[in-house]
């Protein structure tokens, strides 16, 4: 898929500079082996866990699906190593306290990336809107329309990869042939 110009279209650059990253844990089938999948004791959940990095404008750059017992350090470490390989040019990531700690140090000695924690304001109550952090949030919320990613039931985690990369390249097409009032405007003229 060509991401630069759906980046483009939408008004930004053709290559992020800036990205977020996130996971979320599913709940896996009984198809799934044992091998494949772990509890996530935070969310108190037996399956999977889906772990993405997007740009600004909420498109997918790469993801992994691991077993949910992974922590998230261990899974940013493979993630961020895949996104300087695919996307050179990415210097500033945005996470949440998960992925602060070593991490940080490593990510800016060997690949280069300056990972800022984006963290809860002290004393705040019930829902808050974290700058950055809400991007991520939502293109895992866009990935779990498709009815197959909600439940991992999938043999293999490339098995479950591959159904959230279709959701993902759906997700884009329709975002490169969604027509706007701009677009309407030059076609009439």
């Amino acid at each position: 898929m060509r991401l630069h110009l759906i980046r483009q279209a939408r008004g930004y650059a053709a290559r992020a500079v800036t990205v977020v990253i996130d996971s979320q844990s599913v709940k896996a089938a009984e198809t799934v082996a044992k091998a494949s999948r772990g509890y996530d004791a935070a969310k108190k959940i037996n399956g999977s866990k889906c772990a993405v990095v997007v740009d600004l404008g909420g498109l997918p750059l790469t993801m992994m699906v691991v077993p949910a017992s992974m922590t998230d350090r261990d899974i940013a470490r493979e993630l961020l190593f895949r996104v300087r390989l695919t996307c050179p040019h990415v210097v500033q990531v945005s996470a949440d306290s998960a992925y602060s700690g070593a991490l940080v140090g490593s990510a800016k000695t060997f690949l280069g990336m300056r990972i800022t924690v984006v963290n809860r304001p002290s004393g705040a109550t019930g829902f808050v809107l974290l700058p950055r952090r809400w991007v991520v949030e939502r293109t895992l919320s866009w990935l779990l329309r498709a009815r197959r990613n909600v439940r991992d039931s999938e043999r293999l985690p490339l098995h479950s990869e591959a159904a959230l990369i279709w959701s993902a390249i759906a997700l884009m097409a329709r975002r490169l042939t969604r027509t706007t009032a701009r677009n309407r405007a030059t076609w009439a003229a």
